[in-house]
């Protein structure tokens, strides 16, 4: 099986020694690079190159420890720079064995193009090698991808990392939330348990009859389930979480009107849609100018 080393290429408006000292810092590197919690410099002499060791939490499941160590590093006339990394861990967990890389610094009219690549050997032999294929490389080279974007707006907007991390997994944590709860409420009290009280909220609120009943609570359960899919391919989530903040309330007052006396039964729709209410206005304003993978180059 193939591989490709990882490639991510971005552009920041921001100096070549902001973005190097941003980047060879380890306490500035560790609050931006998603892939890291904290590095830490080793002591060294003059003429040795400069060892680290590295830490990538999962908190509570695990936490990953490394070591790494500068291999060169060039300064051009031009004012490009590089730097280039030997890295690896000996934790039976890590999916990396051991790998090379650098970081690359080229100086621009306006700021600095800075892009890496490296590449590493799995672990767990076969198996690890197709974990890595379709899991795991993917997905370290999209947390090097969204890294550089945080980067980025650090340098460029003054954001600091933490927040833009904050509420980026905020508004993707609401998105997949979101996207549960419709497409649960479609399909299972709807489409295949055909829960009584669907129906009966439904009757109490149109004058129909049963047959009738049945086939618009199937083409309720299956418009929510396409909402619930629309919040994993749609990209403006305010649009979604603005809806939302429309919607909740009128499908309370709905459901008050139709069944009263659900608004003293547990997990009512009073407190349920209240919930959601507050989470897509938390969702609503958390998703402006999100951080994203996609502002980068990912390829040469």
């Amino acid at each position: 099986m193939k591989k490709k080393p990882i490639y991510v290429e971005i552009e920041i408006d921001a100096s070549v020694d902001e973005v190097w000292n941003a980047s060879q810092d380890p306490d500035l590197h560790s609050q931006w690079d998603l892939r890291f919690s904290s590095i830490t410099y080793l002591p060294k002499k003059d003429d040795e190159p400069q060892k680290f060791t590295y830490k990538r939490s999962v908190p509570p499941l695990f936490t990953v420890e490394g070591w790494g160590k500068s291999t060169g590093t060039i300064n051009k006339e031009d004012g490009t720079r590089s730097s280039s990394l030997h890295f690896g861990t000996k934790q039976w967990i890590s999916p990396i064995k051991e790998g090379k890389g650098y970081w690359k610094y080229a100086p621009l009219q306006r700021g600095t193009k800075f892009l890496t690549q490296y590449d590493y050997e799995a672990n767990f032999g076969s198996f690890g090698k197709v974990f890595d294929a379709f899991i795991f490389r993917p997905l370290i080279g999209w947390s090097t991808a969204i890294s550089f974007d945080v980067l980025k707006r650090w340098l460029e907007k003054g954001e600091a990392p933490r927040s833009q991390y904050l509420r980026f997994f905020t508004t993707y944590g609401l998105m997949i939330l979101f996207a549960f709860i419709w497409l649960y409420h479609g399909l299972i009290p709807k489409i295949i348990g055909r829960h009584p009280e669907e129906g009966r909220m439904l009757a109490g609120a149109l004058p129909i009859d049963d047959s009738q009943v049945t086939a618009i609570i199937n083409g309720i359960g299956i418009v929510e389930m396409l909402f619930g899919a629309l919040w994993l391919v749609y990209k403006k989530k305010k649009h979604l979480f603005a809806l939302q903040l429309v919607v909740f309330p009128l499908l309370t007052i709905e459901a008050l009107i139709a069944a009263p006396e659900a608004a003293i039964h547990p997990f009512n729709p009073l407190t349920f849609n209240l919930s959601l209410f507050v989470l897509s206005l938390i969702g609503y304003f958390s998703s402006d100018d999100v951080p994203t993978a996609k502002s980068c180059k990912r390829k040469r």
